[in-house]
């Protein structure tokens, strides 16, 4: 019977697919796709899974309007022919006045479909979709202030399209979540999004799936990559990879006391009030924790210094330094773009400074406190500025003739000392260890450790 009910779904799927094949040569009055919701779940959730995934929730930049006579035209997921153009106008009477978004769509690829988008300036978002092929408008009755005037009227409202239409977007909500789930369900997902979007391949261990390490064998400085799959960190750490196109997403290092008691100092280590901090731990404790209490189920590595590079290991400054930073906080200023080194050769599709942009713009919105310790911090050392949100920001950057996507790229500098501190993450901690303990010499002055995050970079 089972076997039965196999063949008569993949017989579907065949169908399905020859049928949204043929849509592409006739203008039918609806597309399969936008009817699957309509279907019994077991029949249109395998094929929407294979239609759409977590990477379709990323709105696509399609272009900034800033007048009538800067029109934009794009294809959109719904309408083939879409033209958007701003009209300035002031029908409240105010300082500065307001806008029209003009947006025109036509040449639906199907009577049912529909178009989502989302609108954005440094001062506000807010989004809309569009069912009818007919010029659709959203009135901005006034602007907030001159700043965001003059910016539109400099840069336009930016326009981002919704790229697997309304029930996509939907569709991709729910792959998100299992990423982040603490259940075997969340493992799979996340190892399937790597698969999928990063051509990573996993290869099963024989068990046992740990092992352990004598203590005798390991040395000041060796190093430890760890990577989770699961739960709040796993969702976390595997978006991190894709952006950053490595494999590990957190690291730590090992010291040796005078006595020969192993510790490990770890950036990111969570303390009892659930705030992640610099520690030093001991060994046994930290081995236990990440076997029996990680629910994360971390994948880890020891890779221990080559014999010529641990012999230049100054155990004594390393310990000085790793001591100074216990207990100062997990460095998350920069982290969000370190990894972004040149204006478009470092972000995998959809993403690009446009949307980095709009999503600091909306976070910012909706938690300032997070987002000024997140970027704001981080932005206004870029610019040399004290105070600066992110509005501001991108005003600043505007009037210097400079360009968002050219501020991401500005290095993170060692020497740059934020409210709480260094932006001293796992890595950086590493890192600066290493360069305290006379590992990079004599080229020590020309790194800058805190542009190596996130970890997956160095591993890789």
């Amino acid at each position: 019977m089972a076997s039965s009910s196999s063949s008569l779904f993949r017989c579907f799927l065949h169908f399905f697919f020859f049928i949204i094949s043929q849509v592409q040569a006739a203008n039918l009055p609806f597309h399969p796709r936008d009817v699957l919701p309509l279907l019994p779940r077991q029949v249109s959730w395998p094929v929407l899974n294979s239609l759409n995934s977590p990477v379709d929730l990323l709105p696509s930049f399609v272009g900034s309007v800033s007048s009538s006579n800067r029109i934009v035209n794009w294809k959109g997921a719904c309408f083939y022919e879409n033209t958007a153009w701003v009209e300035f106008h002031n029908k409240t009477g105010s300082e500065f006045g307001g806008g029209t978004l003009h947006i025109k769509v036509s040449y639906p690829h199907s009577w049912t479909c529909m178009d989502l988008y989302v609108f954005a300036t440094p001062y506000r978002v807010t989004w809309d979709y569009y069912f009818l092929s007919r010029e659709h408008t959203l009135e901005i009755k006034e602007w907030q202030d001159k700043a965001e005037y003059e910016y539109v009227k400099n840069r336009g409202i930016s326009i981002f399209l919704m790229q697997a239409g309304m029930l996509g977007t939907l569709q991709a909500l729910w792959d998100v979540f299992p990423l982040f789930t603490n259940t075997g369900w969340g493992e799979n997902s996340n190892i399937g999004f790597l698969e999928k979007h990063m051509g990573a391949t996993f290869e099963e261990r024989p068990q046992p799936w740990f092992t352990n390490i004598s203590v005798d064998d390991v040395h000041s400085g060796d190093f430890l990559a760890i990577s989770k799959i699961r739960g709040r960190w796993g969702g976390f750490e595997t978006l991190e990879k894709w952006v950053s196109g490595a494999y590990a997403g957190h690291t730590a290092v090992c010291l040796k006391d005078s006595e020969g008691k192993l510790w490990i100092g770890e950036s990111g280590h969570e303390n009892e009030k659930g705030e992640d901090i610099i520690a030093i731990v001991p060994w046994d404790e930290w081995w236990d924790f990440e076997l029996n209490k990680d629910d994360s189920n971390p994948h880890i590595a020891y890779l221990p210094l080559h014999p010529d590079v641990r012999a230049k290991f100054n155990e004594t400054a390393a310990w000085e330094y790793a001591l100074s930073m216990a207990g100062k906080p997990y460095g998350y200023h920069n982290m969000i773009f370190s990894w972004i080194d040149t204006i478009g050769g470092n972000y995998p599709p959809p993403l690009d400074a446009h949307l980095v942009a709009s999503v600091m713009t909306v976070w910012s919105k909706i938690q300032p406190e997070y987002a000024a310790n997140m970027w704001n911090e981080a932005l206004n050392k870029r610019l040399g500025t004290q105070g600066l949100n992110l509005s501001d920001i991108l005003v600043e950057t505007e009037k210097r003739g400079s360009s968002f996507d050219e501020l991401l790229t500005i290095p993170e500098q060692d020497n740059w000392i934020y409210s709480d501190g260094k932006s001293t993450s796992c890595i950086a901690f590493v890192l600066e260890l290493y360069k305290e303990a006379g590992l990079f010499d004599p080229i020590a002055d020309s790194i800058q450790v805190t542009e190596f995050t996130p970890a997956a970079k160095v591993v890789q």
